[in-house]
């Protein structure tokens, strides 16, 4: 008996020994530490990631918008030392990167994402240099997803069709679809996608999104997330420890363009890096 207790001390004493491995960054704040591990398979997104937190950029910079039962935004490197109300979210790097998208990795609760500009001014989806976000989310039922699903397919021909307008240098009709994205008028989005229905359909069916599996389904349902956002943002990372932080930065009193009443500062520091 005191050989298997021996063993079983053994075990847990190399567990807690064992260095994390992969890239894992740690984003500390007064309401305690996020460690966020970085996806392999979105390598542009979790190496600019890595180097800028590597670099100090983030250090200083600003939860600067927060949402309960959604996500906790930052990255803006205008943020720091910002006066009190100000509405922040609109700086950034000089650099976008790309859209990587991973059907694989959705917008389930803890995972960390890239803020971008809005499909109306930026329909290749590229992401912000600097700004991220970690959702907190909530649960979802069957039909919330199967809505949800209904958006990510307008998402997708939303953008096919600004790229469609602009190569056939229709301003009219662009300048008009883009206002209608803009103010989320979904009943005139779809009647101008349905006039361009076949040629859209026909680029749409080359590369559809991929409907949520079951196992998806089930975390959604369960764990909780933001199921709108998937296939519209590059999702990179996921938080490993740290999410009840998470919590409560989403929940902290905010203003109306949902900076917190009180600046909630970040550092970073590189916890583990994976061998490349």
């Amino acid at each position: 008996m005191k050989n298997v207790l021996l063993f079983v001390l053994l075990l847990v004493a190399v567990a807690c020994s064992r260095k994390p491995s992969g890239d894992i960054v740690q984003i500390s704040t007064e309401y305690g530490d996020i460690q966020v591990k970085l996806y392999e398979n979105t390598p542009m997104h979790s190496r600019n990631f890595l180097k800028l937190a590597e670099n100090g950029y983030y250090n200083g910079t600003l939860f600067h918008r927060v949402i309960t039962g959604f996500m906790i935004q930052g990255g803006d490197p205008t943020s720091k030392n910002a006066a009190p109300g100000v509405e922040l979210g609109n700086g950034d790097t000089n650099y976008t990167i790309p859209f990587e998208y991973v059907p694989d990795y959705f917008h389930k609760r803890g995972v960390l994402a890239a803020a971008r500009e809005g499909d109306d001014v930026n329909p290749e989806r590229a992401s912000s240099g600097s700004q991220f976000y970690i959702v907190q989310g909530r649960k979802f039922t069957d039909a919330g997803l199967d809505s949800a699903d209904a958006k990510r397919e307008r998402y997708a021909k939303s953008g096919i069709l600004v790229n469609l307008l602009k190569n056939k240098g229709d301003t009219t009709e662009l300048s008009r679809f883009k206002q209608y994205v803009s103010n989320r008028e979904i009943g005139n989005i779809n009647r101008v996608i349905e006039k361009y229905a076949d040629q859209v359909n026909a680029l749409y069916l080359k590369k559809p999104f991929a409907k949520y599996t079951d196992e998806q389904r089930e975390i959604y349902k369960t764990i909780g997330g933001a199921p709108h956002l998937d296939g519209a943002y590059t999702v990179f990372g996921e938080v490993i420890s740290g999410m009840d932080v998470v919590d409560k930065i989403a929940g902290i009193q905010r203003d109306n363009n949902d900076r917190p009443l009180k600046d909630i500062p970040m550092t970073m520091k590189i916890i583990s890096k994976r061998k490349r």
